[in-house]
């Protein structure tokens, strides 16, 4: 018996279960995770708050996406000012909020005292932020 077979040999040994057999499947097998949604609904222990505190001055970035498009180097190095570049979105269509690259609202472009603002439309809760994350 070679040394690769002296490891795979051991290896199934490892993967017995209790009843003695050795579970092997060509099938993928789905990964179980534990259901988190019941602790995000209950208030935080005093323990969880003092790691929240830690943590709440931590800056990250936000950012407002009108649209995205994708363009060849050519037609990039073309562009001059006054250029029109076409984006995946409809006029009227919501922004995407993103707090370091991940989608977290909706909204749409509003003025306040001369400078632009976003007024958030949907906020997309942390039960389906976490879901996307699986």
């Amino acid at each position: 018996m070679s040394d690769i077979d002296d490891v795979w040999a051991e290896a199934l040994k490892e993967q017995k279960n209790s009843s003695g057999n050795v579970q092997l499947s060509d099938e993928p097998q789905k990964a179980e995770f534990e259901d988190f949604s019941e602790d995000l609904k209950r208030p935080p222990t005093p323990e969880e708050q003092a790691k929240l505190d830690a943590i709440m001055d931590i800056p990250v970035t936000i950012t407002m996406e009108v649209g995205r498009s994708q363009i060849t180097i050519r037609n990039l190095l073309q562009l001059n000012q006054g250029s029109v570049v076409e984006l995946d979105r409809v006029a009227g269509e919501p922004l995407d909020v993103l707090v370091n690259g991940t989608l977290i609202a909706h909204g749409e472009v509003v003025v306040v005292n001369d400078k632009f603002g976003i007024r958030l439309t949907d906020v997309i809760s942390q039960i389906e932020r976490i879901k996307k994350l699986k």
